[in-house]
């Protein structure tokens, strides 16, 4: 049973988890965005596939924190349809810029951008079903302040779904701070009242990590 007693609640910037010893990567800057739309992201991370076995359904609100250009927003905005609603949210106001581009030439309408902070995604309070970080949280400097404020965030039956290049595999040409093990996200994310119920292994390169929010004490 999870106290929020318990929580790590004031980590300043850091360079690696105090409870892993992970390395934090540095976060990509919009220069970097067209290797977010690269060609061959589609067939390393089956990004359509991914969101099949999430289970994503028609009306419910969901977040795409750490959004970039939207490679995701955009998919997830589809299949929450017109009744649904997706938070797309980065700490980079460029970033966000092209997103809101790609989305209007999409003809996406169900779509709020949301520029946060490296503590707090400025998400709606208690309003999401679904959370979905895509490669994204292995680059949290504050990782125990963000999972502090998402887990406020999500609804009671709410979900939080990671998606992490596989570090168990060296095959994987990633580099190593840029991948996550399953044992370090339970250990990370459990400490911050999160419960790891579901690992899916149908991606070519990443593990699907479904948590939702540990009961409180």
């Amino acid at each position: 049973m999870f106290s929020l007693a318990c929580a790590t609640a004031a980590w300043p910037y850091q360079s690696e988890h105090p409870l892993t010893g992970r390395r934090i990567a540095p976060v990509m800057g919009a220069s970097g965005a067209d290797w977010l739309e690269r060609g061959e992201r589609e067939s390393e991370e089956h990004p359509d596939q991914a969101l099949e076995a999430v289970g994503i359904k028609p009306g419910i609100a969901a977040a795409d924190v750490g959004a970039g250009t939207g490679y995701i927003t955009l998919r997830l905005a589809r299949r929450v349809g017109p009744s649904g609603k997706v938070y797309a949210n980065d700490i980079q106001p460029e970033m966000l810029r092209m997103l809101r581009q790609n989305a209007a030439r999409a003809g996406l309408k169900n779509i709020e951008t949301v520029l946060g902070t490296e503590s707090d995604p400025k998400l709606p309070f208690g309003a999401l079903d679904l959370i979905l970080l895509v490669d994204v949280y292995h680059e949290f400097s504050q990782p125990q302040k963000m999972l502090e404020k998402m887990r406020d965030d999500l609804k009671p039956n709410g979900r939080l779904v990671l998606l992490e290049y596989r570090k168990e595999d060296p095959r994987i040409p990633i580099r190593p701070e840029h991948k996550m093990s399953v044992a370090e996200v339970k250990t990370e994310l459990e400490a911050e009242g999160f419960h790891l119920d579901q690992v899916l292994e149908v991606l070519p390169r990443q593990h699907i990590l479904i948590l939702t929010k540990a009961a409180v004490q």
